[in-house]
């Protein structure tokens, strides 16, 4: 595919080794240490912490510290989001000091309960404002400054060119670029030629996000983008190997620890429910994981019944949930979706 091996290759961010070019996006709620930690041994090339609230982190709110705990894997990125320079700056020193090897900063995110705090995107509609936090989280640390924005907060005000000039100039060392406006959410089509924009303003290296599922989308958006790689989010819901299948058939092989069959992707689903319990304790572990069974459920097994998935989703035990997955995910594997790369 045209372009696609480029993204096997090793990239460099501020003096620290990324694997590869196809990269975990961070998400709320989401991309927690288990889930991670999947993405990695699938072949991700990065993966990045959940977007942690840089005032609630340093004044040291109970739970904080989970989402930026280094796993173990060779690079712990930790994206942090805020309004305040003092917040922003200490919590980066607290993510540095818990081994976190680059700072992300969220100039991206959509979500009014973000943008109504004036943070995330919205960030994007004051620039001099959004520069001194880079300032204040770069003069923080000693470890390497990227920044995830998006092309602008609406049509017309597309200024993520600008922002990335003047993050690279005060020292952020790589900035993606989500194809949408802050005000389309996630309508629409991400416009990836919009991106190439950004590529031509700086000389550090850009990450293009949006719409990406499959190894023909990550070629399509280097094309036309000219990124130096590609990060991929929404795509992973319920298929935590989707950015190590693109990296994995940029480089002619096959993508790493798949779960084959129906029964292994039982075992699969049911070692990430437990590890979820174990991270967050039973009671808000059953919460947290909710979603990613119902996404499992949706993606790999249509058959299953209403009530099936009913009890699933709303046991307030262990047991019994786990049972429900062994069932529903052992069947005959032609009831389910098993897709490495898309």
């Amino acid at each position: 595919m045209v372009n696609l091996t480029k993204l096997a290759a090793p990239l460099d961010v501020g003096g620290v080794r990324i694997r590869n070019r196809v990269f975990l996006a961070p998400m709320s709620g989401i991309t927690d240490e288990p889930f991670r930690q999947r993405a990695h041994a699938h072949g991700a090339g990065l993966v990045v912490s959940e977007m942690v609230a840089s005032g609630e982190l340093a004044r040291g709110r109970a739970g904080f510290n989970l989402r930026i705990r280094h796993s173990g894997l060779p690079v712990h990125m930790v994206q942090l989001a805020g309004r305040e320079a003092a917040h922003m700056a200490e919590g980066a020193r607290i993510a540095a000091g818990e081994g976190a090897d680059i700072i992300d900063i969220n100039m991206g995110c959509p979500a009014k309960k973000v943008t109504g705090g004036y943070a995330g995107s919205a960030l994007m509609l004051d620039l001099d404002h959004a520069l001194s936090l880079i300032d204040a989280v770069v003069g923080a640390v000693e470890v390497p400054v990227t920044v995830k924005m998006r092309l602008g907060w609406d049509e017309g005000a597309l200024n993520a060119p600008m922002l990335a000039r003047r993050a690279e100039q005060a020292g952020v060392r790589m900035v993606t670029v989500h194809g949408r406006t802050r005000c389309q959410f996630y309508q629409g089509k991400a416009d990836w030629r919009a991106i190439a924009r950004v590529k031509e303003a700086v000389s550090i290296p850009v990450v293009a996000n949006g719409d990406v599922s499959s190894p023909a989308e990550a070629a399509a958006i280097l094309v036309q983008s000219g990124a130096d790689a590609v990060m991929i989010g929404r795509a992973h819901y319920g298929a935590p190997w989707i950015a190590g299948g693109i990296a994995a058939a940029a480089a002619g092989e096959a993508t790493p620890n798949i779960p084959q069959g129906s029964t292994a992707l039982a075992d699969y689903i049911v070692a990430h429910y437990e590890d979820m319990l174990a991270l967050y304790g039973v009671e808000s572990g059953l919460r947290q994981a909710r979603k990613h069974l119902g996404w499992y459920l949706d993606r790999h097994a249509g058959g299953a019944t209403d009530d099936g998935r009913k009890a699933i989703l709303t046991a307030f035990e262990p047991a019994p949930v786990i049972a429900l997955l062994r069932d529903v995910f052992s069947r005959d594997p032609q009831s389910l979706n098993l897709r490495s790369a898309a």
